[in-house]
């Protein structure tokens, strides 16, 4: 090829290299693959399983905080990535556990100096844990797996956050012995940052997350699970553990007052678990008793129904709980020969019984209710069309006194006259009256009769087979409908009346049982009749009636409540 031909070739390729024409228009350059590292995806959140426990009720002994706490989370925690742990020592570090496992929706838990770490470590293993954030001077070995996080106690907002990635709101001084009560304060999204009354939260700059000294991987993200729906937790018999509060906060679990650990002891704590309407109790120590007795208290609780002077309880024994006293007044509507509850009319019947009780609120702290006795079947001279020497008064006509006084705040009892027939075939044909939760029941003895007696000739008795059997059904009665407890009235002026009486069942919870002493005359003989039916008596409570023509003379209220042991139950005929 001749020069010239050989030198233009070459600049046409030259030219083709550097990317241009031979009329120097550009060429678009070829798409090359960025040098740029592709963005690592963000981490998926995890986040804990949680539950309700399998039982309608759940009671955690809780001998120990740790204890409690284990016990706590092994009851609504199936799993969970993250675990916060704080020293059971260490008060400070225990509320920034807190808000940190509420902020995460994780389980707290506690290390004891001196105490084998075993229980902890098998509970972070079941939880099947990634992470722990170590709260103060925590001294734990988890597997090489296991992240720890430190955190020191008494930590700002901008350090939890920086450790955990979670968002916290403003700090919460605690003051001391207030604890318990801040903790189950606490609630998801943001919670408070719990720190101890006088001590500044911990800044950030100061102390901040360092890295674990193995190595391990950072917190994971963490996605609070959702609440634990229908579950209440209960405290008040004298557990109040603090990291098990933080637990249950952590899953929407609301802590509840029980005072005395009866969930019917109190009107608040009634209105409360009604308000509630939970399927499920956890409550922590042994005094709320076996998990089945709190099931069926739970049941009643839920209902709200309460009783004349609060509660659902007849007498309540709570400390810091007003008890209860009943006055009552005996007879039945439309006569005024059976006594003085019969004198009047309906209307007149309640504002007399509220009149006759008002001296009495001045001589006690505890609540005074005013009571209504009915007498529902009457012992008869002759043995009417059925043969048994009693007269039923219908259903019908004693619901309008009934539900009359219910709907006034007072307490009911039916009365049983039986005759010859036998008290449980008459209480079962008042049942949709018992049915009601303020009507109780009274059996009088002393007009039960033997198939060959006659009222008036002969006082009559009752065995205590019958009696208990009355018992149980009537216990039976309110547990299948969750009603109150129930009063059941035991009339009796002679130890003859109720045979083998040491025998009573007094040990169901549905029922409180008064032995109600009629003695009537003088005041000696009065007093001779109640120290004598006292003697060698089953546990029950008392009563005492004044009789206004019979007594000689009738005691006043302060005369009255002198009698020792002052009666639970002052009745006028």
């Amino acid at each position: 090829m001749p020069l010239g031909r050989r030198r233009a070739a070459l600049v046409i390729a030259l030219l083709a290299l550097t990317g241009c024409t031979d009329d120097s228009t550009p060429v678009e350059p070829t798409p090359t693959r960025s040098s740029t590292p592709t963005p690592t995806p963000t981490p998926t959140a995890v986040t804990a399983e949680v539950g309700a426990p399998a039982e309608a009720a759940t009671v955690l002994p809780a001998a120990t905080a740790q204890d409690a706490a284990l016990e706590a989370s092994r009851a609504v925690f199936v799993t969970a990535p993250v675990v916060v742990v704080a020293p059971a020592e260490d008060v400070a570090a225990q509320l920034t556990a807190a808000s940190t496992g509420v902020a995460l929706g994780a389980p707290v838990l506690l290390t004891t100096a001196g105490v084998d770490p075993a229980p902890l470590l098998a509970e972070i293993a079941r939880l099947d844990a990634q992470a722990v954030v170590a709260v103060g001077a925590v001294t734990l070995a988890p597997p090489r797996t296991v992240a720890v996080v430190p955190v020191p106690g008494g930590a700002d907002a901008a350090t939890l956050r920086a450790a955990t990635g979670a968002r916290f709101g403003a700090p919460t001084p605690v003051a001391p012995g207030q604890e318990a009560a801040a903790v189950r304060a606490l609630a998801a999204p943001r919670p408070a940052v719990l720190v101890q009354q006088g001590a500044p939260p911990t800044p950030s700059t100061s102390l901040s997350p360092t890295p674990s000294p193995t190595s391990s991987p950072p917190l994971p993200p963490t996605r609070p699970p959702a609440g634990v729906a229908a579950t209440v937790a209960l405290t008040g018999v004298g557990v109040d553990p603090v990291a098990a509060f933080a637990t249950l906060r952590a899953v929407g679990i609301p802590v509840l007052d029980t005072p005395g650990g009866d969930p019917r002891a109190t009107t608040p704590g009634v209105q409360a678990i009604a308000a509630a309407a939970p399927d499920h109790a956890i409550a922590f120590g042994a005094a709320f008793g076996q998990a089945d007795l709190l099931a069926k208290r739970m049941a009643t609780a839920r209902t709200g129904a309460l009783l004349g002077g609060g509660g659902q309880l007849v007498f309540p024994q709570v400390p810091g709980v007003p008890g209860k006293k009943y006055v009552a007044l005996y007879g039945t509507p439309g006569t005024a020969a059976l006594g003085v509850l019969g004198e009047q009319d309906v209307p007149a019947t309640l504002a007399r019984a509220d009149a006759t009780a008002a001296p009495y609120r001045t001589l006690t702290t505890d609540a005074v209710v005013p009571m209504v006795e009915i007498i529902a079947t009457i012992a008869s001279a002759g043995p009417g069309a059925d043969g048994n020497y009693s007269q039923e008064r219908s259903v019908e006509e004693l619901r309008p006194l009934v539900e009359a006084a219910g709907a006034a705040g007072m307490a009911v009892v039916l009365d049983l006259q039986p005759g010859r027939t036998d008290f449980l075939t008459q209480a079962q044909q008042y049942a949709d009256l018992l049915a009601l939760p303020y009507v109780g029941l009274a059996l009088d003895p002393e007009w039960r009769l033997a198939p060959d007696q006659v009222h008036l000739r002969q006082i009559g008795s009752v065995g205590i087979d019958e009696v208990n059997g009355v018992v149980a059904w009537l216990s039976d009665f309110t547990a299948q409908r969750a009603l109150p407890q129930k009063m059941l009235v035991l009339h009796q002026f002679a130890g003859r009346m109720i045979t083998d009486r040491a025998r009573l069942d007094t040990s169901r919870d549905e029922l409180a049982l008064v032995i109600h002493v009629d003695g009537q005359g003088s005041q000696p003989a009065k007093a001779g009749t109640w120290n004598a039916l006292r003697t060698d008596a089953p546990a029950v409570h008392w009563g005492w009636k004044n009789f206004f023509d019979e007594d000689k003379p009738m005691l006043d209220p302060t005369q009255t409540y002198q009698v020792q042991p002052v009666p639970d139950l002052v009745s006028y005929q």
